[in-house]
């Protein structure tokens, strides 16, 4: 028998967007359920329990920010946000609230699904493990060593601290006070100049070409996320 489909709970007060994401998400093998209410998506969460939630930050009764944050409070159900252009500072405390990750408004089918994937993947693996791979690249937590092609590399401890976060994070986008409250501290989540200057080291250190980094990649304003190279 095969395994059943991974249902996937969308909450969206916009009518088009819900039948869209409907449409994609079916052909993609989901069972797609909506919500189109803050309350009526923790009810939902709390009855049917979704394997993922595609979330808009908007709605009619609240934001998806204080969704996150209600369902982090008692589950780790991946959450991937639907975002439009400009609302930058929602983004961001959406993510910190404790999103997975993000597609922005208007969204390309494949990035959706692709996004979608990598949210329930990360939710089925081990926290716990040691050695995390990442194209060549090998961060093993556990022995605090860095490995590029079988060879390692050295770093820091606060540029190991920083590898480390992203690489239990990896493929997600980690927001710069995450990456500072993590590796330094509450006290210095707007300390944002310690990160270009750390993550310049970095990359001068794991990626075949620092100016155009394969691995570290940056999305301005908001953070950085550890990645499979691409091509």
């Amino acid at each position: 028998m095969s395994a059943p489909a991974a249902q996937v709970l969308v909450v969206d007060d916009e009518p088009q967007i819900v039948r869209g994401l409907k449409v994609i998400l079916r052909a993609a093998g989901y069972d797609v359920r909506a919500a189109a209410t803050k309350r009526e998506a923790l009810d939902a969460i709390a009855a049917r329990g979704p394997d993922a939630l595609v979330l808009d930050l908007v709605l009619p009764d609240g934001s998806g920010v204080e969704v996150c944050r209600e369902v982090r409070e008692w589950s780790s159900l991946p959450i991937l946000v639907l975002s439009a252009v400009g609302d930058e500072r929602e983004k961001v405390r959406a993510l910190d609230a404790g999103a997975d990750d993000y597609v922005t408004k208007p969204f390309g089918n494949e990035e959706l699904l692709a996004r979608l994937r990598a949210v329930l993947r990360r939710a089925g693996e081990d926290p716990a493990e040691p050695a995390i791979e990442v194209g060549d690249l090998v961060v093993d937590v556990a022995d605090h060593r860095v490995l590029r092609d079988g060879e390692e590399i050295h770093l820091t401890p606060i540029e190991f601290d920083l590898l480390r976060v992203l690489a239990l994070n990896r493929g997600r986008l980690v927001t710069q006070r995450q990456l500072l409250r993590d590796v330094w501290g509450p006290a210095y989540e707007t300390e944002t100049h310690y990160l270009r200057v750390h993550v310049a080291h970095i990359r001068a250190k794991i990626e075949p070409d620092p100016a155009r980094p394969r691995y570290l990649v940056t999305d301005p304003g908001v953070g950085y996320r550890l990645r499979e190279p691409q091509g």
